[in-house]
């Protein structure tokens, strides 16, 4: 009883630690939306013949041609490359019905990643000032991609990201998809990854837009090869270059790949959240431990322990984590009553996480898209 009562005291300080932490990591004061004036920028500025958008595809024939759409829509200009990552469905006819040049991609080298691979593929074709990185499920309001150079350009940003609205259209999405988002603004801090003093380094894969000569700079692609986690680590070397990068929130960039059921958020999560770790068992423990005190602990100890003491402490755990949820909840437009379901949100996506733990330990670091990478532990 004495352990799961400091375990409570422990969620509480933490809860109320994230809420008045100086860089507010619940907060989303660091967005990008579309200014809504794009029939007034000057012609001589409109061109977007300084961008060449790169989008590696395998097996994206069902979302390619909305996101090429939504590319077009942008202005004129842009060159844009999908790199057909050995695709067995009609990809490659898709991204060509909708005007992208497509580049067959080859079997990824040894040590690499597929997207990656794809991508390093796509950039040995760039020529441009700036490069687009973009996923294939990924649909940019008009006039978004002239709001991101302009905020590369006017902040002397070499790295601008938005972090995309995810699908909620169905109640699995509505429960975890919010969550997602503000789970990721705690690991990675967007007020700190925005600070140039901050070691902190974050980006979100699905909309990159950065200077070619930065990534040139950094190597490219190879330098982050074996990559998953291939955004974060992109912005680490940038940042560590002594370049500014910066990530926002955003509605003008959506995904729209669904997830029809728990399977595939599961499968996304546990494909990383191990490395997100570093893959250690210390890390792993210690995550359980803060997750257990602060989602189970410290809201439901009064339930067995119904003294005063602990009712207060049980009070502040609910108030600290709804208040800390509440403004992703608001953003994305979702009712406050969401919150009370986080204690059943943290236990599955720490499940998650020990499902990716456990394969490893098997001897698999990932599988995506019917690409099995390999953990240390095979070898």
């Amino acid at each position: 009883m004495e352990v799961i009562l400091w375990l409570a005291i422990l969620g509480v300080i933490c809860w109320w630690s994230v809420i008045f932490l100086p860089w507010r990591p619940w907060s989303t004061r660091e967005k990008l939306e579309v200014n809504g004036r794009i029939a007034e920028i000057p012609s001589s500025q409109s061109s977007l013949s300084d961008i060449t958008v790169l989008i590696p595809a395998r097996n994206e024939g069902a979302y390619i041609g909305r996101t090429l759409q939504a590319v077009n829509r942008q202005g004129k200009g842009m060159r844009i490359i999908v790199i057909d990552d050995q695709s067995m469905d009609d990809t490659a006819l898709q991204a060509k019905a909708y005007g992208a040049e497509v580049l067959s991609g080859t079997t990824p080298l040894s040590g690499w990643s597929g997207k990656l691979w794809a991508l390093e593929q796509g950039f040995r074709k760039v020529q441009t000032t700036y490069t687009l990185l973009l996923d294939a499920d990924i649909e940019l309001s008009p006039g978004i991609v002239h709001d991101l150079r302009h905020k590369a350009q006017a902040e002397k940003i070499a790295l601008v990201s938005l972090m995309a609205t995810p699908p909620l259209m169905n109640f699995i999405e509505r429960l975890l998809m919010p969550a997602f988002i503000f789970f990721f603004k705690l690991l990675y801090p967007f007020g700190l990854a925005n600070k140039s003093s901050s070691r902190v380094a974050a980006a979100a894969g699905g909309c990159i837009l950065v200077e070619t000569q930065a990534l040139r700079a950094i190597g490219a692609f190879a330098n982050l090869h074996d990559a998953l986690i291939d955004d974060c680590t992109l912005a680490g070397h940038v940042k560590r270059a002594g370049l500014r990068t910066w990530i926002g929130l955003s509605h003008a960039a959506q995904s729209h790949r669904g997830y029809e059921g728990l399977t595939p958020i599961w499968e996304m999560v546990a494909r990383t959240a191990y490395t997100q770790l570093r893959y250690s068992f210390i890390l792993l423990v210690l995550c359980t431990v803060i997750m257990g005190s602060m989602f189970w602990a410290a809201p439901f100890t009064f339930l067995w322990m119904p003294t005063e003491e602990m009712v207060i402490v049980g009070v502040l755990a609910w108030s600290g984590m709804l208040l800390s949820y509440l403004p992703t909840l608001i953003y994305y437009q979702r009712s406050p009553f969401w919150g009370v379901a986080l204690p059943i949100i943290g236990a599955l996506y720490l499940a998650m996480t020990w499902t990716s733990a456990i394969r490893y330990w098997r001897g698999e670091r990932a599988s995506w898209k019917n690409r099995r990478y390999e953990s240390k532990t095979t070898h």
